[in-house]
């Protein structure tokens, strides 16, 4: 191992998986090519290599990690993160990015469940890294090595065929024969992994060869519909996601990439940051995202690639210095997480830069359906057709493909998804190798894909199947109109009628968003059945950590509010949005905007 940052790389080439043979063959050919910027320096592949190396041979010696241990980051991005990763995949372990907005208990109850050995975090989340691993602090050894291995063989072994089952069992071979020794969960900050000198002893000799279905990857979902569950991803599958991401952005070693979006999520990871570091390109990275700081950066480091989510594309948008920004080194942006508005799509298109979309979930990688660059403008607001190494079916509820133009549930097979779920086997979600999304879609005669929404969000009034996100993309283009939600509650005549729930545009008229005017407009954009029988307005939307809508926590604020004003259609009382890592707002002299008539049926 080569001990000085920047140093030619030595090593057994065996011990070195398929997924950083790209970062080795870089870092040997072409040391001082740019690869990562961060804080104002610039880190050459080499030196990536030897920090890599550098830290890869520190959790060896001084904390003891070896293959299948479990290493959780609590942190802003940092370079280290990525350092960390690529030391995970040379030791065979596994890393856990944990989300800095969860609570301790929140965050403990992961740490424990995936038997976190230590926590590296930054200056911000320190007192955090300490009292989450006080929480968690025997738990693996209360868990028992044989629970732990016998809970993650059985699980893969019920759903992969027999040589990735064995790849897990062999992630966790070492946990079965220390667990009990491993009750204290250890913390400390992420510098220390490059502080101190590195060990002098080489570190291949007690790695040995890496298979490259190794488990690399363990990444908690958001939690929206139930708690927390850990997809485990092999380093064969981060590969695989990264040739689907070159794929995606038609990605080149000529390109950068503004990465700002949190890595904690493989969004943020996974969909151009670890792929454009595998194919040699540059990655400008932030800590966190601003409006500021991102189109400061369009300036002077002029990106070709960055990755959003409706809510940075909004404040983009909304920020002074948008009208006058220079997009053009802009190849284009890729956005994703969740519904796009279109009027969010037309703004950068009228500027030139195409905006295309990837849909995935932490399960899938997440590159799994795109909308590349140069056929965005084309199919604004579809989800795009399936990257190479993927099936996709949409699934009727009789468990058969319906046909082009009718609805569906999205379900995944492909090279990138995760191994499983970790520590729950047999999960319904994920079955014979393909995930099961919860998404609904439908595909066009040329296979182009638009997702319709969720299928526990779907409303059903009068026999009629309403989907939300329709609604919710007219609304979004009215003026005055910031952000929305569209939920169903009950009804007794209807079953179900959807209500909108709006945060309205600064200066905007709040009277007149919740008027018969807005049904009026909205009719002329979608049929009379969709119109919102209610309209709500609050200052802000529940959200998750990773900003998607609570629409369960919505609807129940919702109910809460209609049985205090005992269904008369007048003024509703917020329940607030409560929950650590949510953000919601209060109700704001709401009333019923009536049904607007007309019935169901044959309707218009």
């Amino acid at each position: 191992m080569s001990g000085a940052c920047g140093g030619r790389p030595h090593l057994d080439a065996a011990s070195v998986g398929a997924l950083l043979r790209p970062l080795h063959a870089l870092a040997d050919t072409q040391p001082q090519r740019p690869a990562l910027h961060f804080r104002g320096r610039t880190i050459g592949y080499a030196k990536l290599w030897s920090r890599i190396e550098r830290v890869a041979a520190h959790l060896l010696a001084d904390w003891g990690v070896g293959r299948g241990d479990r290493v959780a980051t609590l942190c802003l991005n940092h370079d280290l993160q990525l350092a960390l990763l690529f030391a995970c995949a040379r030791l065979g372990a596994i890393f856990v990015p944990l989300n800095y907005r969860l609570a301790v208990p929140e965050l403990a109850a992961i740490a424990a469940h995936a038997g976190v050995r230590a926590i590296f975090h930054d200056d911000a989340h320190a007192d955090v890294a300490a009292a989450v691993a006080r929480a968690s602090e025997g738990a693996v050894a209360d868990e028992g090595a044989g629970a732990i291995a016998g809970e993650v063989a059985g699980q893969v072994a019920g759903q992969v065929a027999g040589e990735v089952a064995s790849a897990v069992v062999r992630a966790v071979a070492d946990e079965a024969g220390a667990a009990g020794r491993r009750s204290a969960v250890r913390h400390a900050h992420i510098d220390r992994l490059i502080d101190s000198p590195a060990p002098p002893e080489p570190i291949d000799a007690p790695i040995g060869p890496m298979p490259d279905d190794t488990p690399l990857l363990l990444v908690y979902t958001s939690g929206t519909t139930g708690q927390p569950k850990g997809a485990l991803h092999t380093q064969a599958a981060l590969l695989a996601n990264a040739r689907a991401s070159w794929w995606a952005h038609e990605m080149r070693d000529t390109d950068h990439v503004l990465s700002t979006l949190p890595m904690f999520h493989v969004g943020g990871l996974c969909i151009q940051t670890v792929p454009a570091l595998l194919l040699g390109a540059q990655v400008t990275l932030h800590e966190r995202f601003t409006p500021d700081a991102w189109l400061e950066a369009l300036a002077q480091a002029r990106p070709t690639l960055s990755l959003m989510v409706p809510a940075t594309l909004r404040a983009v948008l909304e920020h002074p210095g948008w009208a006058d920004a220079d997009l053009g080194v802009l190849r284009g942006v890729m956005a994703g997480s969740s519904t796009i508005p279109r009027a969010y799509i037309d703004a950068f298109h009228a500027r030139g830069v195409p905006l295309g979309q990837v849909y995935g979930a932490t399960e899938t990688g997440p590159v799994s359906i795109v909308l590349r660059l140069h056929e965005a403008m084309a199919r604004p607001g579809y989800a795009g057709w399936p990257q190479p190494e993927a099936q996709v079916r949409l699934l009727g509820r009789d468990g058969k493909e319906v046909a082009d133009g009718e609805v569906g549930e999205i379900c995944i097979r492909a090279s990138n998804l995760m191994q499983g779920y970790w520590r729950e086997p047999f999960h319904p979600g994920f079955v014979d190798g393909w995930f099961r999304s919860g998404d609904l879609a439908h595909r066009d005669a040329d296979g182009c894909i638009e997702v319709v929404g969720r299928s526990k969000d779907m409303i059903i009034s009068g026999g009629e199947n309403i989907y939300p996100a329709e609604i919710e993309n007219a609304l979004v283009a009215l003026p005055g109109v910031a952000e929305c939600a569209v939920v169903g509650l009950p009804d007794p005549r209807w079953g179900e009628v959807p209500v909108a729930v709006i945060v309205p545009a600064p200066g905007a008229d709040r009277a007149a968003l919740a008027t018969e005017r807005l049904r009026e407009t909205l009719a002329a954009r979608i049929a009379r059945f969709k119109l919102p029988r209610e309209v709500v307005l609050l200052d802000a939307l529940p959200r998750s950590a990773l900003g998607k809508v609570l629409k369960p926590q919505l609807r129940a604020t919702l109910e809460v509010a209609r049985g205090a004003s005992d269904g008369s259609g007048g003024s509703c009382a917020s329940a607030g949005s409560g929950g650590s890592g949510a953000s919601g707002g209060s109700a704001a002299g709401v009333g019923s905007v009536g049904s607007g008539g007309g019935g169901r049926g044959g309707m218009n």
